[in-house]
C-alpha cells in the first residue's frame, strides 16, 4: 500500500510538472523538429540547384563551342539570374564574358564581369573578374578605369595576375618607370612555377631604360 501511494504522488509530481513545462517542452521540440527538416530540405535544395546548373552550364559550353551567339546569351542568363548563387553562376559570367569579348562585345563582356565583382562569393572568383574587366577597359583606353578596378581587389588573391595587369596599363599610358616596378613587383610574387613568370620577365626586359620624354 506503501508502495501504491509512492508512485501515485511520482504520478502526481510528474503530472504537475508536465502541466508547467510541457507545452514549452512540445514547442522546444517542434521548432528543433522543423529545423532539422528545413536544413535537410535547404541541402536538398542547393543539391538540386547545382545538379540543374550543372546541366545548363555543359550546355553553354556546347554553345560555345559551335558559336551559337543566341544559345549563349540565353544560357549564360540563366545560369547568373536562377542559379546565381551556385558555383556555375560565376563561371557561367566568366566564361560568357570571354566569349564576348572575343566577339568584340566589350559592353556585353563588363556586365558579365561586373555581375562576378558584385555578386559571387568566393574572393578567387572576384580576382579573376577583376583582372579581366581591367583587361577590357585598357583595351578601350580607360586606364584609369582600368586601375581603379584593379585599386578594388585583394592584395593577396592573385596578386602576381593583378600586379602584371597594372603594368600593363601603366605601359599604356606611358609611366615606364611606374610599369617597371609593377612588373617587378608582379615577379616578387610569382612564384618559380607561375605560368605568367617568363611574359612578365619578357615585359619587364622590352621596357626602354627610362621613361619616354
Amino acid at each position: 500500500m506503501a508502495y501504491d501511494l509512492q508512485e501515485q504522488e511520482q504520478l502526481d509530481e510528474l503530472k504537475a510538472w508536465w502541466k508547467k513545462y510541457g507545452n514549452l517542452i512540445l514547442t522546444v521540440v517542434t521548432i528543433v523538429l522543423l529545423a532539422f527538416a528545413a536544413h535537410n530540405g535547404w541541402r536538398w535544395y542547393q543539391r538540386s540547384q547545382a545538379e540543374q546548373a550543372a546541366g545548363v552550364y555543359a550546355e553553354l559550353e556546347r554553345a560555345m563551342t559551335a558559336r551559337e551567339t543566341e544559345r549563349v546569351n540565353t544560357l549564360s542568363t540563366t545560369l547568373t539570374d536562377k542559379y546565381g548563387r551556385t558555383a556555375y553562376g560565376p563561371m557561367a559570367a566568366l566564361q560568357a564574358a570571354r566569349w564576348y569579348a572575343e566577339s568584340g562585345d566589350t559592353a556585353a563582356a563588363r556586365a558579365r564581369l561586373q555581375w562576378v565583382i558584385e555578386r559571387a562569393d568566393h574572393p578567387e572568383i572576384v580576382a579573376i573578374a577583376r583582372v579581366r574587366l581591367a583587361g577590357v577597359l585598357l583595351d578601350e583606353k580607360q586606364f584609369d578605369e582600368a586601375l581603379k578596378v584593379l585599386d578594388g581587389a585583394s592584395s593577396t588573391i592573385h596578386a602576381t595576375a593583378i600586379a602584371d595587369r597594372r603594368g600593363d596599363i601603366l605601359f599604356a599610358q606611358n609611366k615606364i618607370d611606374e610599369a617597371r616596378t609593377a612588373y617587378r613587383d608582379a615577379l616578387a610574387k610569382a612564384a618559380a612555377e607561375h605560368p605568367l613568370r617568363q611574359i612578365i620577365q619578357l615585359k619587364l626586359d622590352a621596357l626602354p631604360p627610362t621613361a619616354a620624354s
